[in-house]
C-alpha cells in the first residue's frame, strides 16, 4: 500500500488538485446544534451568530435570507452579528475563498429548519396540542385558534431537545432565496455607523503603535528606548524579545515616541526589482507536474523546429493588498482574560495566538470581530492582535494599535510575482494538438498558519499559486501544466483569487494567438477545444452568452476594440468581453460584459455586486498595481504612488449576465476577476497589433 502511494503520488496529486478546481470545500465548523447559531429574543427577533466574518461581500444578507426562509420569519426579523470566538461555530476554515455563501448554504438551512423544529416541538408542549397540528408563519406558531410567538416559546425553557433535521422546503417555495434583497447593512454604511475594527473606542483606552521594518528580511534584534521614554504622553514603552512597541496618550504621542526608538534590525540581501525578476523563472526551484493528459512532452520534442510550434512567455509584478483599512487591533487584557477586537479573517488562529503569547486557557480569550474595511487575504494571518494584547498587559489598560500607511505597504503579505511559459504545437486544420503551461511563482497557500504543513507534503504543488493554472480546454489530447516553486525573500501569501488573475491571464492570451496564428475566431476557436461533459457544458455556455450578449466581433469599429477572455475557478465558469480604445498611449475600458455561472444565485444583485467588484479589482491589478524594490525596500509606500485603478478610469457600462446551472450556489467572490487581464490584452492587441505579454499592461 505504501509503495503503491509512494510511486503514484504524482497522479494522487494531480487528482486531487484537478478535484480542487472544479468544487469548493465545506464547512469546517460545528453544525451540531442550533442553539450556539441562534438567539432568540422576546420581542421575536432572532439573532445570527455568524461563523464568517462580514468584509464587504454581503454574507450577512445571504444568510439572512437563507435562514429566514426556514425560520419562517420575516428577514426584518433577523439580525445577524459576528460570532465571538468563544461562541463555538467558528469555522476552522477561516473566511476566504469565496466559501461563506456556498460552503453554508446547505448547515445553515438544517440548522434553521432544525432550529424552527424545535420551536414548534415546544410550542406543542405549552399548548398541549400535537406537533403536526401546528403552522408557523412570520415567526408565529398556530393552532388555529392560539397561537405563541418564537419569543414567547422560549420564556421560561431551560432544556432544549434537538430533534432530527425536518426536510427542508422546496427552495421554489423560498421567499426570499433567489431574490434580490437590499443589504442588511446598507444603512449602516451609508451614514457610516461605527462598526469597522477602527472605528472601536474603549472607555480608558490607550494608544499604541509597535515599531516595524522597512528592509527586506530584517529580524528584530534589540532597541534602544531610552528616548521614547521621556517623550511626551508615553505611558510605557514595551520591549519585547522579538518587537517593541509604544503606549501613549494618543496616536500622534506614540507614533512620535516610536519614531525616536533606535531599532536594531538584522537584515540581509541587496534586493531589487531585477534580482527578484531574475528569480522568479521558469526552470528555477522545483518543479510539480499538476495536470497531464496524452504526451505534450514528446510532442514538442519532435516539433519544436517546425512552423505548427508556437510559445510565448507572460509575467506578473508583486501586488499588494491595498485594503483601505489597515491592520490593527484593540485589545483589552485583565488579569487572566483578554478580549480582542479585531478586524480579521481568521477568528480561531487569532485567539489561540493571542493565548500562546500571554499564556492564557483558550477559553479565557475572546476575539470579538469586526466589520473589515477591506481583506481580500491580507487579514488570513493577524498577529498584530498578539501584539495590541503585550501592550494592553503591561499598562493593564485597553490599547488600540494600528499599522500607519507606510507600515501597511511595506509589511503586507504582497500577490507573488510570475512567470509562464506556454508551449502549443497546432495542427494542419487549425487546431490545437498539444499544449503546455510551465509557470514559476513563490508562495500563496505554502506556508500560512491556516494551512496545515503535511498538506504542502501531500500536494506538493501550492494550491493557491497553481489556482487557474490548469489547461481547462479539455478536448485537447495532449495537455500538461507544470509548476515551479521559488522561495522569495518577502512575505507572498493569500491575494484575492490567488494565482487566478496571473495564470488566466497567461493561458487566455495564449489561447487569442494561437487562434489568430490559424486565422480563427478566437470564440469559436475557444469552444472547438472544450470536452463535451458538464463541466464543457457550463464553460460553453457562459462562453457563448458572453459573446452574444456584448456583440463580440474582432473588428475594429469607431477606434475601439473587444477583447474576450474566460476562466474557471472553484467549478464556477465566467467569461468576460471587454471593448477598449487607446487614448494617449493610456488604455482605456469602456465597456466590460460579465457573464459567470454560479451554480445559483442566493442574492442576485449582491452577485452582480460581486462581479462588478472583481471586475474593477482585476482591472485596477492588470493596467496600473505593482511593487518594486530598491534598496532592499518594497515600495512605494501610499496611495498614489501605488496607482490603482479611480473612477474616471472604470468602464462606463459594467453588463453582469448571471446563468443558474445546478441549484447550488457555488464561489462567487474571486471567479470573476481572472478573465479580465487577458481580455483587456486581447483587446489591445486587435487595436496598436502588439502583444502585451506583462502585467500591468503598457503601451510604452
Amino acid at each position: 500500500m505504501f509503495g503503491a502511494t509512494y510511486f503514484g503520488r504524482h497522479a494522487i496529486r494531480r487528482s486531487i488538485i484537478e478535484m480542487t478546481e472544479t468544487m469548493a470545500p465545506a464547512f469546517m465548523g460545528d453544525v451540531s446544534d442550533p442553539l450556539v447559531w441562534f438567539e432568540i429574543m422576546p420581542d421575536n427577533t432572532i439573532t445570527l451568530f455568524s461563523p464568517k466574518v462580514e468584509m464587504g461581500q454581503g454574507t450577512f444578507t445571504g444568510f439572512a435570507q437563507i435562514a429566514a426562509d426556514e425560520l419562517e420569519i420575516d428577514i426584518e426579523q433577523l439580525n445577524v452579528v459576528h460570532g465571538p470566538s468563544t461562541l463555538g461555530n467558528v469555522d476552522g476554515l477561516s473566511t476566504g475563498g469565496s466559501l461563506s455563501i456556498a460552503g453554508l448554504w446547505m448547515p445553515l438551512r438544517e440548522l434553521s429548519a432544525t432550529m424552527r423544529q424545535m420551536l414548534v416541538l415546544e410550542a406543542a408542549k405549552k399548548m398541549e396540542v400535537p406537533a403536526d397540528t401546528l403552522s408557523v408563519s412570520k415567526g408565529v406558531v398556530s393552532d388555529g385558534s392560539r397561537s405563541m410567538t418564537y419569543g414567547e416559546i422560549v420564556e421560561g425553557v431551560k432544556e432544549w431537545d434537538i430533534p432530527e433535521t425536518p426536510p427542508l422546503k422546496d427552495v421554489s417555495s423560498y421567499q426570499y432565496v433567489g431574490k434580490s434583497v437590499p443589504r442588511i447593512d446598507l444603512v449602516d454604511k451609508v451614514v457610516g455607523a461605527p462598526m469597522f475594527g477602527m472605528d472601536v473606542d474603549l472607555p480608558d483606552m490607550l494608544y499604541g503603535s509597535v515599531a516595524r521594518p522597512n528592509k527586506i528580511g530584517s529580524v528584530f534584534s534589540g532597541a534602544d528606548i531610552s528616548k521614547a521614554e521621556k517623550m511626551p504622553g508615553v505611558v510605557k514603552v514595551v520591549l519585547e524579545e522579538d518587537f517593541v512597541g509604544v503606549v501613549a496618550e494618543t496616536q500622534v504621542q506614540a507614533e512620535l515616541a516610536k519614531q525616536a526608538i533606535e531599532v536594531n534590525w538584522k537584515s540581509s540581501g541587496d534586493w531589487t526589482t531585477e534580482k527578484i525578476r531574475s528569480v522568479i523563472e521558469v526552470g528555477k526551484g522545483d518543479s510539480y507536474v499538476i495536470q497531464e493528459e496524452g504526451d505534450a512532452e514528446g510532442i514538442f520534442d519532435e516539433y519544436q523546429d517546425s512552423e505548427q510550434y508556437y510559445e510565448a512567455s507572460y509575467d506578473s509584478p508583486i501586488g499588494a493588498h491595498a485594503q483601505l483599512e489597515p491592520n490593527g487591533a484593540v485589545a483589552d487584557v485583565k488579569g487572566d482574560k483578554a478580549i480582542i477586537y479585531i478586524s480579521t479573517q481568521v477568528v480561531k488562529l487569532t485567539a489561540d495566538e493571542v493565548a500562546d503569547r500571554l499564556s492564557l486557557d483558550s477559553e479565557n480569550v475572546t476575539v470579538m470581530p469586526t466589520y473589515l474595511g477591506g481583506g481580500f487575504g491580507r487579514r488570513l494571518h493577524t498577529p498584530n492582535a498578539m501584539q495590541a494584547a503585550v501592550l494592553s498587559k503591561a499598562v493593564g489598560r485597553p490599547v488600540k494599535c494600528f499599522f500607519n500607511r507606510k507600515e501597511e505597504f511595506q509589511n503586507d503579505t504582497f500577490r507573488p510575482p510570475t512567470h509562464h511559459v506556454l508551449k502549443a504545437k497546432l495542427s494542419s486544420s487549425g487546431m490545437i494538438d498539444a499544449i503546455e503551461h510551465s509557470f514559476s511563482s513563490g508562495d500563496v497557500m505554502h506556508g500560512s498558519p491556516i494551512f496545515p504543513a503535511f498538506m504542502s507534503d501531500v500536494l506538493g504543488a501550492d494550491g493557491g499559486a497553481i489556482r487557474g493554472g490548469l489547461i481547462q480546454y479539455r478536448s485537447i489530447l495532449n495537455y500538461r501544466s507544470v509548476y515551479w516553486h521559488v522561495d522569495l525573500p518577502f512575505a507572498t501569501s493569500w491575494w484575492r483569487s490567488l494565482g487566478l488573475l496571473a495564470n488566466t491571464f497567461a493561458i487566455e492570451s495564449f489561447i487569442d494567438e494561437l487562434a489568430d496564428r490559424v486565422g480563427k475566431d478566437p470564440v469559436e476557436f475557444r469552444l472547438a477545444h472544450i470536452r463535451d461533459d458538464e463541466y464543457g457544458k457550463r464553460l460553453s455556455d457562459v462562453i457563448r452568452t458572453a459573446a452574444d450578449k456584448s456583440g463580440f466581433t474582432n473588428k475594429v469599429q469607431d477606434g475601439r476594440a473587444m477583447g474576450f477572455a474566460a476562466s474557471v475557478d472553484a467549478g464556477v465558469p465566467c467569461a468576460h468581453v471587454v471593448e477598449v480604445s487607446i487614448v494617449d498611449n493610456e488604455i482605456k475600458v469602456h465597456k466590460a460584459t460579465c457573464v459567470m455561472d454560479p451554480g445559483m444565485a442566493v442574492n442576485p444583485d449582491q452577485v452582480k455586486a460581486q462581479c462588478e467588484g472583481s471586475v474593477i479589482m482585476g482591472l485596477s491589478a492588470s493596467l496600473y498595481e505593482e511593487m518594486f524594490v530598491d534598496d532592499n525596500e518594497l515600495r512605494p509606500v501610499n496611495y498614489g504612488a501605488y496607482r490603482m485603478a479611480m473612477m474616471k478610469d472604470s468602464p462606463k457600462e459594467l453588463d453582469v449576465v448571471i446563468l443558474e446551472s445546478t441549484g447550488v450556489p457555488g464561489p462567487v467572490g474571486e471567479p470573476p476577476l481572472g478573465p479580465i487581464g487577458a481580455a483587456i490584452a486581447n483587446a489591445v492587441y486587435r487595436l496598436s497589433g502588439k502583444r502585451l505579454r506583462s502585467l500591468p499592461l503598457k503601451l510604452v
